[in-house]
């Protein structure tokens, strides 16, 4: 399956979340995220100047840990190495967690095609495999 660069870098999303530090304390910090076909794009700055961080969803395991109160919905996103990244939305606004969970979605639904595909070219490529299948048909 191939897909066009303008299908891969599709913008889904644009905005404000906030993330929570690494650090002993813990803040919140703004960021301005890009949520793309293929990654999640965080920058410290609303300009996008300097350099952000880039997760691809292929290293997404799941959006896990949603719970609103009051003015926030808070969710976490787990990576397939096991790292928890906290974020904090606007709960007024469309929430990131839905957005996010559903890009995620598309990406293993694109996959999963992509990897049945291949896997039948290679299978009607060995001329032996096909053989064998007609030997059992009834």
């Amino acid at each position: 399956m191939k897909m066009s660069a303008a299908e891969i870098c599709q913008v889904l999303k644009e905005g404000e979340l906030e993330k929570r530090s690494d650090n002993l304390l813990q803040f919140w910090k703004r960021k301005t995220c890009v949520l793309t076909t293929d990654s999640l794009n965080i920058y410290p700055d609303t300009q996008k100047r300097s350099k952000g961080k880039e997760l691809k969803l292929q290293s997404i395991k799941k959006v896990d840990c949603v719970e609103r109160t009051g003015k926030f919905v808070y969710f976490t996103i787990v990576t397939t190495d096991n790292k928890e990244i906290d974020f904090r939305c606007s709960g007024e606004e469309n929430c990131w967690n839905a957005v996010i969970t559903m890009a995620l979605i598309d990406y293993q639904n694109r996959k999963a095609i992509q990897d049945f595909k291949t896997r039948q070219d290679n299978e009607s490529a060995s001329p032996g495999q096909q053989e064998r299948r007609m030997a059992r048909a009834p």
